[in-house]
C-alpha cells in the first residue's frame, strides 16, 4: 500500500513550471511589468531556473517492489573500465570494460547490501528533511550534493516551510565492477509514473557510503532510461571520464552540455529537451531582455566533481556529472531595477537591485551518450538543481 500522500512531495528542488511562467513577468504592452514609482522605472525581471527539480515522492515503498539487477547471490561487483584510446573506433561493450592496472578486485558491497544502502538512505533523509537537520545529512550525503541540501534547508528556513519528505518505492539497484579511477559505487533508479523518474548514484567515502548525484525527469511521461549492461555475473560496467568508443568521452560531454550552456548557444549533438535547447532558447531570451533595459547578463558552468558512466547495452553510456552555475545581472545604465525569483529571491529577501543580481546553484545531470557511429543524438535524461546562494546591490 502506498500512502495517499501529495504526488510532488520530497523534492530536491524546485520543479520546473511550465515554459511560459520562466518568462519575466510582463504586461501586453511590453516584455517586462513596469513599476512607476517616484519617477523611476523598475523592471522586475525573473531569475530563470534551467531544469527539472529532482523531487523525490513521499509515498511508501509497496511490498516486493524493490529488486536488485544484479541478483543478492551474485558475487559483489568489480567494476571494468575502459580507458580513453585515440583509435576513436566503436568500442565493443564486451571488450571495451576490461580490467585494467589491477582492477577487478572483489568490491565492499553486493547488490542485496546496496539495496540495503539506499533503503536506509532514503529513510534517514526523509527523517533529515522533516527536521532541516543539517548534521543528519552530514552522514547521508557527500560533496556538492550535500552542499545543495543544506542549501535548500536554509531556503526553506527562510521561507518559514517545511521540505516534503518520504520515500520512493520501486527501486532497481545496479553495481558496476569495481576499477581504479572511480572506488566503489552504485546507482539505484526509481520511477513513479505520473510523478517523476529519478536516479540516486552513491559512492563509498571514508566515513561510509554517501550520496554524490541524484537527478530527476518529471516530464510525463518521462522516457525510459536505456538498458544498463550487465555481465553473465549480473555485473554494470563502469566506464572512466576518458572512455573512447563513444560520441565523444564522458567528460567531453560532460563539458559539451555545460559549455552550451554557458554561451548559450545550442549544440547540434544533444537532443532537444528542457535540459539543452529549451535551457539555451531562455537564456537567450532573458539575456535580450535584459540588454533592452540596460542591464547584462554573464553565465558561468564549472565542472565540479567525478564524471561517472555506465555501459548500456546499446554500446553506449549513461553518464552523471554536476557543476556550479553563476548567473551575474549588471546594470549598464541607471533607471530599472531587477528583482530575482524562487529560492534566489528568497536568499535577497525579495529586494529589488538597481547595480548587480546574482544567482549561484548546484546543479547535476544525466546523460545518455550513444556509441561513436550512431545517428541517435545525445539526451540529457534528468537534472537536480537548487539555488546554493544569491547576491544583488
Amino acid at each position: 500500500m502506498t500512502a495517499p500522500t501529495p504526488p510532488m512531495a520530497r523534492h530536491r528542488s524546485q520543479p520546473q513550471p511550465p515554459e511560459s511562467e520562466w518568462e519575466p513577468e510582463r504586461l501586453s504592452s511590453g516584455p517586462w511589468r513596469l513599476i512607476i514609482g517616484a519617477g523611476t522605472v523598475f523592471v522586475v525581471l525573473a531569475a530563470v531556473g534551467i531544469g527539472l527539480g529532482a523531487i523525490r515522492s513521499s509515498r511508501e515503498p509497496s511490498p516486493g517492489v524493490a529488486v536488485p539487477m544484479a541478483t543478492a547471490s551474485a558475487a559483489d561487483p568489480d567494476r571494468g573500465s575502459a580507458r580513453a584510446g585515440s583509435t576513436g573506433q566503436p568500442v565493443d561493450p564486451a571488450t571495451s570494460a576490461a580490467p585494467s592496472r589491477g582492477d577487478g578486485a572483489k568490491p565492499a558491497i553486493t547488490a542485496a547490501e546496496a539495496k540495503r544502502v539506499h533503503d536506509r538512505f532514503q529513510r534517514e533523509l526523509s527523517a533529515a528533511q522533516l527536521k532541516l537537520d543539517h548534521k543528519a545529512v552530514d552522514a547521508l550525503e557527500h560533496g556538492l550534493a550535500l552542499e545543495m541540501t543544506k542549501a535548500s534547508f536554509e531556503t526553506a528556513r527562510l521561507r518559514k516551510s517545511e521540505v516534503p519528505a518520504g520515500i520512493w518505492p520501486g527501486t532497481k539497484v545496479w553495481v558496476p565492477r569495481r576499477t581504479a579511477e572511480a572506488g566503489e559505487w552504485f546507482v539505484a533508479a526509481m520511477h513513479e509514473p505520473g510523478v517523476a523518474r529519478v536516479t540516486d548514484l552513491m559512492v563509498r567515502t571514508g566515513k561510509g557510503w554517501r550520496l554524490a548525484v541524484s537527478t530527476a525527469d518529471t516530464r510525463d511521461p518521462a522516457p525510459d532510461l536505456p538498458a544498463i549492461a550487465v555481465d553473465p555475473e549480473g555485473y554494470a560496467t563502469s566506464l572512466d571520464e576518458f572512455t573512447s568508443g563513444l560520441r565523444g568521452t564522458p567528460k567531453q560531454i560532460a563539458l559539451a552540455h555545460l559549455r552550451s550552456l554557458e554561451r548559450a548557444t545550442e549544440d547540434g549533438r544533444f537532443a532537444e529537451g528542457p535540459w539543452t535547447s529549451t535551457a539555451v532558447k531562455l537564456w537567450q531570451r532573458e539575456r535580450a531582455q535584459l540588454r533592452e533595459a540596460g542591464w547584462k547578463l554573464e553565465l558561468s558552468y564549472r565542472l565540479t566533481g567525478q564524471v561517472r558512466a555506465l555501459r548500456t547495452t546499446d554500446g553506449g553510456a549513461l553518464v552523471w556529472y554536476s557543476a556550479r552555475s553563476t548567473e551575474v545581472r549588471t546594470a549598464e545604465r541607471p533607471g530599472t531595477t531587477v528583482t530575482l525569483k524562487g529560492p534566489a529571491a528568497v536568499r535577497t529577501g525579495n529586494r529589488s537591485f538597481a547595480r548587480t543580481a546574482s544567482a549561484t546553484y548546484g546543479r547535476m545531470y544525466l546523460a545518455h551518450v550513444p556509441p561513436i557511429g550512431s545517428a541517435e543524438p545525445i539526451r540529457v535524461m534528468g537534472d537536480w538543481t537548487d539555488v546554493l546562494e544569491s547576491h544583488g546591490t
